[in-house]
């Protein structure tokens, strides 16, 4: 499974528009190269015009290998040069956002997870209402739990529930690395500030007494 998040970071509304035309450029791609395209996980910008950040799958028939082609075009920064469909007076022009590219072993990611079958509820008809093809999985390590009934297919809610539960699992371990940046830069400060246990002084490093 080839998975591709596209994010518009700390960016203004700018940026947030950027990534929804990217999605709409993809989208075109993807049909001409006959490769499928889900989004899985969406977060919209205030304005509803585009988005923080979305989680793309792209699979073909023909393997991952034209998927992960196309998904690479998009790994990395990059940049939407434009006047602002926003703010017209505004001079600057330049908007980034980014993508990343990921490789999903499903079969381990599900070794990691257990499944619960569980009854569609919402929206949607008589189908949903009836039809048990809806998935609960549950990472056993951290806990870790989606619930998924988007699409008809049991085995299609599946994979969409080991692709965000990926996603969370590399959103939780993002954050544990800001934590432990930010707990690094906190010990530093109280280092400056703190009462010292010994003091040297001089270019011969002597100790004071």
């Amino acid at each position: 499974m080839i998975l591709l998040q596209l994010s518009s970071g700390q960016g203004p509304a700018e940026c947030c528009r950027a990534v929804a035309l990217a999605v709409s450029h993809i989208t075109r791609q993807c049909h001409k190269a006959g490769v499928g395209l889900t989004a899985i996980e969406t977060t919209f910008s205030d304005n509803k015009e585009g988005y923080k950040s979305i989680l793309l799958r792209l699979n073909s028939a023909d393997g991952d290998a034209i998927a992960s082609q196309l998904a690479h075009q998009w790994q990395g920064s990059m940049l939407w040069v434009c006047q602002s469909p926003y703010r017209p007076r505004h001079k600057r022009k330049n908007w980034f956002f980014s993508g990343t590219v990921t490789k999903l072993d499903e079969h381990s990611m599900s070794q990691q997870i257990t499944f619960q079958r569980c009854r569609a509820s919402g929206a949607g008809g008589q189908h949903v209402n009836t039809t048990d093809s809806a998935v609960r999985a549950t990472h056993t390590e951290t806990g870790i739990s989606v619930r998924v009934q988007s699409e008809r297919s049991q085995h299609a809610n599946k994979r969409i529930a080991i692709a965000l539960i990926h996603n969370k699992l590399e959103a939780m371990k993002s954050q544990q690395r800001h934590d432990q940046a930010k707990m690094r830069w906190q010990q530093h400060q109280t280092l400056e500030r703190g009462a010292p246990k010994r003091t040297f002084t001089g270019e011969q490093f002597k100790e004071k007494r």
